[in-house]
């Protein structure tokens, strides 16, 4: 989190594409039904959200393999069959240079229901010792020309072979990437991105057998419209989920080679709040490496295998969602939700959620804080409908509990533009949140994600 209106990374890179949230909404796709938390009128705006995710046997099937094959089985995924063929890969951050044996996949076109001005891809990948992944993306554009293929994260789970980055400096001039986000440069002009396609590449070491396995890819569409402020929703559920509780205050000055250390470790925090909410544990033996010293190193763990080299923090929002799901059992989606009845019907599942939002100091009462980009869980709503959110912005554990008023917490991450403490417009997130849940979910729990459009 950066507090005192201090401008973050990724806000910084946010304001660049504050544009990409103007104008009217494209075509949406229908909103999914509610499940036992609130009535549909609380879902009467259309859905400006498109995400589209292959995870199936059939999926992986589907696609263009050159060199990866399908796994069947109770958790299909894919990996590498016959390489392709080799590449040399000079490590940016290490300047280690290695040649990789590799194959890919290409993903069928999948056309936006929501023409996108903002799309974000997340991924859910094992990537033993030897082996990394990259993840490209190629549009469209509505006006039917193309754009190039956009690298949109060059990941591994560990960091011994390379270290996980973004890539700057991508654009065609009309569309660009920032960090972890492909946006469209002037949406003013109309244009959309109407349709995409993934690919995805998987290396390891020549001569061995190891190989990455992918069990899901895909990407969240988005036209949000242009808005300070958002209609309010109405209550409908009462309940808490105990959800463990950790402060990333307690942290500070710790490992400052992961983004100067607690202070910036909002998004990994919660991360882990959420990863051992599911049941997720760190063996002793992974933990090793930090200081016995410190309480709490499993938040330590999370920062480093979050930590983005490019962007030089822990907030790349795909790379949270892939670090969840390297635990056995786990999912991990990059998408955003419309409302706080979205969250009700996650929470009635059982389902807690990782939320971003920016606001001033006055704009969310109880928080004691202002910030240009932070990271919270929220884990249940208050009879009155209030949100009762884990921030880990406390002084201790034992804090990180928080009761936020319904009204001010779903403006403040529901929202696109706000003002900054210096009356500069600036941009917010329109709602952007990571969902963890399990590999396997429930009926009940499959239903609440198909309603906020996860599947």
């Amino acid at each position: 989190m950066s507090t005192a209106e201090q401008p973050s990374r990724r806000i910084v890179l946010a304001a660049a594409v504050a544009a990409a949230v103007t104008g009217t909404a494209g075509s949406a796709a229908a909103a999914g039904t509610a499940v036992e938390a609130g009535a549909d009128t609380d879902r009467s705006a259309a859905r400006q959200v498109d995400y589209r995710a292959w995870t199936s046997y059939t999926d992986w099937r589907g696609g263009t393999a050159a060199g990866t094959r399908a796994l069947a089985g109770s958790r299909p995924g894919l990996v590498i069959g016959t390489p392709e063929g080799t590449t040399e890969y000079t490590d940016p951050h290490t300047g280690t240079k290695a040649r990789w044996e590799y194959a890919t996949w290409t993903s069928p076109v999948h056309r936006l229901a929501v023409p996108a001005t903002e799309v974000i891809a997340s991924w859910n990948a094992h990537t033993p010792a030897g082996s990394w992944l990259q993840i490209e993306l190629k549009g469209t554009y509505s006006d039917g020309t193309a754009t190039p293929w956009y690298v949109m994260g060059r990941w591994a789970a560990g960091d011994q072979d390379i270290r996980r980055t973004s890539v700057d400096d991508q654009s065609d001039g009309r569309s660009s990437i920032w960090t972890d986000t492909f946006a469209i440069d002037d949406p003013a002009t109309g244009l959309r991105l109407a349709s995409y396609r993934l690919r995805l590449t998987l290396h390891r070491e020549p001569g061995t057998k190891v190989t990455p396995k992918v069990w899901r890819a895909g990407a969240m569409g988005s036209d949000v419209p242009d808005r300070f402020t958002v209609p309010a929703s109405k209550p409908g559920l009462a309940r808490e989920l105990t959800v463990p509780r950790y402060s990333q205050e307690i942290h500070v000055g710790q490992y400052p080679e992961y983004d100067n250390g607690g202070e910036a470790w909002c998004s990994p925090t919660s991360s882990q709040m959420i990863i051992e909410y599911w049941g997720g544990r760190l063996t002793r033996e992974q933990l090793s490496w930090v200081d016995p010293a410190y309480t709490d190193p499993q938040v330590c763990h999370a920062a480093r295998f979050t930590y983005d080299h490019q962007y030089e923090g822990c907030g790349n929002w795909p790379f949270n969602a892939a670090y969840a799901a390297t635990f056995d059992g786990l999912q991990g989606v990059v998408t955003r939700l419309g409302s706080l009845t979205d969250l009700e019907t996650l929470i009635a599942a059982g389902i807690p959620a990782i939320t971003s939002q920016s606001f001033l100091k006055e704009e969310l009462t109880g928080a004691g804080y202002g910030t240009a980009g932070h990271l919270m869980t929220v884990v249940g709503f208050t009879a009155d409908g209030d949100v009762i959110a884990n921030d880990p912005n406390s002084p201790t554990n034992e804090a990180v509990r928080r009761v936020y008023k319904r009204r001010e917490f779903e403006n403040i991450w529901l929202r696109t533009k706000r003002y900054n403490a210096s009356g500069k417009v600036v941009s917010g997130t329109g709602g952007v949140c990571y969902l963890y849940f399990p590999a396997r979910p429930t009926p009940r729990q499959r239903a609440a994600l198909a309603a906020v459009g996860v599947r």
